[in-house]
C-alpha cells in the first residue's frame, strides 16, 4: 500500500516522527536511533509499514528497506508484535542485531531493554541466518533466489553456498537468464534437501 513516505521532517520525540508530505503530516513510529539520525526541517524518505487493526491503525517507519525488512523478520516470532520490535530495534543497533543472531548471543539479546530471555531464545531460533549482515549483503550475485530460499526457511549463508555449487554445476551452458534462475534455484533445493 505504502512504500515510503518523503516529506519535512516538522517534530520528532519519544517514539514517534512527525512527517509533512504536501498537505498531510503523517504520525510515524519509528525505532529511537532511526529517529536519531533524522534531523528536524530536512526533507526526508522514510519507509513505511502500516498496521490495521479493527479499532487501530498505525504507520511505522525506518530509515531504509534493510531496517523495514529486520523489523517484518521481528514480527514472525512467536510473542513480538509491532510496538515490541520497535523497542527492540531500538535498543539496539542492526549490526549487533545481526551479529547477535548469527553467533547466537543469547546474553546481548537479553541485555536488549523489554527483551527477556524466553523472547530472546524464540528470535534465535526464528531469526539465525535469515538477516542480512550489513558487511555480507553481497554473499551472492543471485541475492533474490538466496532471499527466496531464505523465506523458505533456509539458512541464508547455506542457500548462497548451494547456489555456488549449482553455479558449478551447470558451468557455462548457455540459457536465457530467467532459465537460468529457474535450473539454479532448482538445483540448490536439491543440494539443500540433502543437507
Amino acid at each position: 500500500m505504502f512504500n515510503s513516505i518523503t516529506g519535512i521532517l516538522n517534530a520528532k520525540g519519544g517514539e514517534a516522527v512527525f512527517l509533512l508530505s504536501g498537505s498531510i503530516e503523517w504520525e510515524i513510529t519509528m525505532p529511537v536511533n532511526d529517529i536519531q539520525d533524522l534531523s528536524l526541517d530536512n526533507e526526508c524518505r522514510i519507509f513505511t509499514w502500516l498496521y490495521h487493526r479493527e479499532d487501530q491503525m498505525k504507520m511505522y517507519g525506518f530509515l531504509n528497506e534493510r531496517r523495514r525488512a529486520t523489523f517484518l523478520e521481528l514480527l514472525k516470532v512467536e510473542g513480538i508484535g509491532p510496538k515490541g520490535a520497535v523497542k527492540i530495534m531500538g535498543g539496539i543497533s542492526q549490526e549487533d542485531l545481526e551479529r547477535a543472531l548469527e553467533t547466537g548471543d543469547l546474553a546481548r539479546l537479553e541485555s536488549v531493554p523489554g527483551l527477556g530471555k524466553k523472547t530472546a531464545q524464540k528470535m534465535l531460533l526464528s531469526l539465525k541466518g535469515k538477516l542480512v549482515s550489513s558487511q555480507n549483503t553481497d554473499i551472492s550475485p543471485y541475492n533474490d533466489l538466496v532471499q527466496a530460499l531464505a523465506d523458505m526457511g533456509y539458512d541464508r549463508r547455506l542457500a548462497a553456498e548451494a547456489l555456488a555449487k549449482a553455479e558449478i554445476i551447470i558451468g557455462s551452458v548457455k540459457l536465457p537468464d530467467a532459465e537460468r534462475e529457474k535450473l539454479l534455484f532448482k538445483e540448490a533445493i536439491v543440494y539443500l534437501s540433502g543437507q
